[in-house]
């Protein structure tokens, strides 16, 4: 579909093998790694984990971006990143930890290595790409790799149910056009610290959207959690 689009509306790129190459690694580590390793990860933990795990990005990303990127933060960004992080731990819930299943932990904690390694190569390589164009010889490579991964390790098979093709629609159109699209639209606009920051937004959101659409309970601490988390980003992303 992408590359249908950018055949419309992009006339004047003619990426270089090394832009396509950077493209294609990028997109295989943040697309096919990243959603691939936490999609495993909670099988065998929580999503209220794999939330907390979550937060690990943000500053993760920050802390690599200096000496990587020649990003540099004010204090009240750190104070930002620091009340983001404690603003998921009461979303999520402190006790939320599976300690129980290392195996998930180890994948949990690898997804996040790999959104983080990815969003700073991208950062670092591929910025000046169209956003259309980008995206679009990203997910062609992390659908190559993915198909790699699905065919070395399983049985491929699947179980076309209304629920199966409304979730693989959203998966689509929400994650992998949507969210993803945005997160190359900001690295472009912005420092990769900034944009990782987001994220910190994710756990509240997803627990007021299963409380409006699944009927689940909020947790006690879900608002004073959430709105630490919306001062934390915002700390990090107002400039002076």
């Amino acid at each position: 579909m992408l590359a249908a689009v950018a055949g419309f509306l992009i006339r004047d790129w003619r990426p270089t093998v090394a832009e396509i190459v950077h493209l294609g690694l990028s997109g295989a580590i943040i697309n096919a790694c990243y959603l691939g390793a936490a999609y495993v990860a909670m099988t065998e933990i929580r999503g209220a984990t794999m939330a907390l795990m979550g937060a690990l990005h943000p500053i993760a990303t920050a802390l690599v971006a200096g000496p990587l990127l020649g990003e540099r933060f004010r204090g009240r960004q750190w104070a930002g990143f620091l009340l983001g992080t404690g603003g998921v731990a009461l979303v999520a819930g402190i006790g939320a930890f599976d300690l129980d299943r290392p195996a998930g932990i180890a994948w949990a904690i690898g997804s996040i290595a790999a959104l983080t390694a990815g969003t700073l190569y991208h950062a670092r390589f591929c910025r000046d790409a169209p956003l259309i164009g980008a995206n679009c010889v990203q997910l062609a490579a992390a659908a190559a790799t993915a198909w790699a991964f699905t065919w070395a390790f399983e049985a491929p098979h699947a179980v076309w149910t209304p629920g199966m093709v409304a979730s693989l629609a959203y998966l689509t159109f929400g994650v992998s056009l949507g969210a993803m699209g945005l997160l190359l639209y900001m690295l472009r606009h912005g420092e990769a610290g900034r944009a990782a920051s987001n994220f910190y937004l994710t756990p509240g959101v997803t627990a007021l959207l299963a409380w409006v659409f699944l009927g689940e309970d909020l947790p006690g601490a879900m608002w004073p959690g959430f709105a630490l988390t919306m001062i934390g980003v915002w700390l990090i992303r107002r400039r002076a």
